[in-house]
């Protein structure tokens, strides 16, 4: 083999090495809690919405804002910001996977999927302005 050809391979899997650290961040779930400890990091949450919370959406007002609570698998509770559209049927939904960042006690969710409960049915994906 070359050397170029062998210089060639070392950078190619320190480009795949720094891929996998890069997206490495994003393959596990957390809790609200865990997420906490890092501000401004984004972080996969799977929940659920919290019925006994009020939603608040005013289409009027803001378009692009919504507010509810989830709780998270450990049972623990969070405010919740998307900058979106209020995802439709989101009260029907079995879990919500969000993907976003903490900021004190809140959530500040960009994108949320929701898992339907009908295995005929396909997941719903909303994702937020901004």
């Amino acid at each position: 083999m070359k050397k170029t050809h062998i210089v060639l391979l070392v950078l190619i899997m320190a480009a795949i090495a720094g891929l996998i650290t890069i997206f490495g961040d994003f393959s596990s779930y957390e809790t609200f809690a865990s997420a906490s400890k890092e501000p401004k990091k984004s972080y996969y949450i799977i929940g659920t919405l919290d019925t006994t919370e009020a939603m608040l959406y005013d289409p009027h007002v803001d378009a692009n804002h919504f507010t509810f609570y989830a709780k998270d698998k450990a049972g623990a509770q969070s405010r919740v910001i998307f900058n979106g559209e209020k995802p439709r049927d989101i009260e029907k939904s079995e879990q919500i996977v969000m993907m976003g960042y903490m900021d004190g006690d809140t959530f500040h969710c960009s994108r949320i999927q929701m898992k339907c409960p009908s295995k005929y049915k396909k997941d719903q994906v909303a994702v937020g302005k901004g």
